[in-house]
């Protein structure tokens, strides 16, 4: 299989890894949705990403998920993968330094995670090859004080991320959650795009549940 005619959700689209993503598919001959929350970011992206479809949405509010699903159901159809890219690093400080703040930022991403597969998971499992990923961080098998939050965060991702795998299995055999996990995600961008349309490619059997590390 390839992604040619299928429909790809980036959740966090306007970053680096999210255009490399978004260019990788698009030459695949998938259509792409490219998901933010900042207006202009998101017109950068549709200048520099010819036929990119791009939607403005807050994913860490319910409700603006579930209109960004309408609005995505009437204008395209349905979604056969999301790729999650929402996130960011804070950390530092020790123990000490892992501060309320710090923690809630990045929870966010957790949030967006819960609220768009959620969501989408209908879609996902209704199609012939559905596909979730998410980057997470090495720091989970290795966690430092510095990093205490950010590793929490990303350790409660993939733990939703194999609830899902759990989900797929139970639902059939054509869909899978797969984690990449990177020590950091700069410089692999590329690597990251590659690794997403490779998705469709592979058997979801396989995929399911795994974890592969970008290096």
């Amino acid at each position: 299989m390839s992604t040619d005619g299928r429909t790809v959700l980036i959740a966090g689209a306007t970053s680096a890894s999210g255009r490399a993503v978004a260019k990788a598919l698009l030459a695949d001959g998938a259509r792409v949705i490219a998901v933010g929350s900042n207006r202009g970011r998101l017109d950068e992206l549709e200048a520099s990403v010819p036929g990119v479809i791009t939607e403005l949405a807050d994913l860490t509010v319910k409700y603006d998920v579930l209109e960004l699903s309408m609005r995505v159901h009437a204008r395209i159809g349905d979604v056969d993968g999301v790729v999650h890219l929402v996130g960011g690093w804070r950390g530092g400080g020790g123990i000490p330094g892992q501060t309320d703040d710090d923690f809630r930022a990045l929870e966010a991403s957790f949030t967006a995670l819960r609220f768009v597969s959620r969501t989408l998971w209908d879609d996902l499992t209704a199609s012939d090859a559905g596909r979730i990923a998410i980057v997470s961080s090495t720091t989970v098998e290795q966690p430092t004080a510095g990093s205490a939050n950010y590793s929490a965060v990303k350790a409660a991702s993939e733990s939703w991320m194999r609830s899902l795998a759990d989900g797929f299995a139970k639902a059939g055999d054509t869909g899978a959650a797969t984690i990449f996990r990177v020590r950091s995600l700069s410089g692999l961008e590329d690597a990251l795009a590659d690794a997403v349309v490779g998705l469709w490619a592979a058997d979801a059997g396989e995929l399911n549940g795994r974890v592969t590390t970008l290096a």
